[in-house]
């Protein structure tokens, strides 16, 4: 086991989770990079299917995301109806999605001038505001 591996036991165990082999495997693939990792379930279920001794399930991959989602260990960015990604990165932050090659890229906020909104919500007060622009090949 790799010295990682308690803290992913401890994030399955925070999201209600048992800590199997397969989820641990799903931790190394989401946590242990050197960036953000954006994907979606069904990138990340190919991605554990040809990478892995082991078969995962993709109903567990399904669930999993879903749980860490729920515990603040992932961010769900929704593109449109029918499309959701996962980002590793859980701060309030912006992003390009690249039609073209359906990918989403970090956009920092000091990339993005200071947004105003002229509207207000009676007995609600703004939680967050994150942009997505849509970008596609010239």
């Amino acid at each position: 086991m790799t010295q990682k591996t308690p803290n992913y036991i401890t994030k399955l165990r925070n999201s209600n989770l048992r800590p199997t082999k397969q989820r641990i495997k799903i931790c190394e693939v989401l946590f242990n990079r050197p960036k953000t990792f954006h994907f979606t379930i069904n990138n990340l279920y190919k991605l554990l299917s040809d990478n892995s001794e082991k078969k995962i399930s993709l109903a567990t991959v399904y669930n999993t995301i879903h749980a860490f989602k729920k515990s603040g260990y992932l961010k769900q960015v929704n593109i449109d109806s029918s499309n959701n990604y996962f980002d590793t990165n859980t701060s309030h932050h912006h992003h390009f999605f690249d039609e073209t090659n359906n990918e989403l890229i970090d956009l920092n906020n000091e990339d993005i001038k200071k947004i105003e909104l002229k509207k207000n919500i009676p007995g609600k007060k703004i939680k967050s505001v994150e942009v997505l622009v849509k970008i596609v090949s010239k």
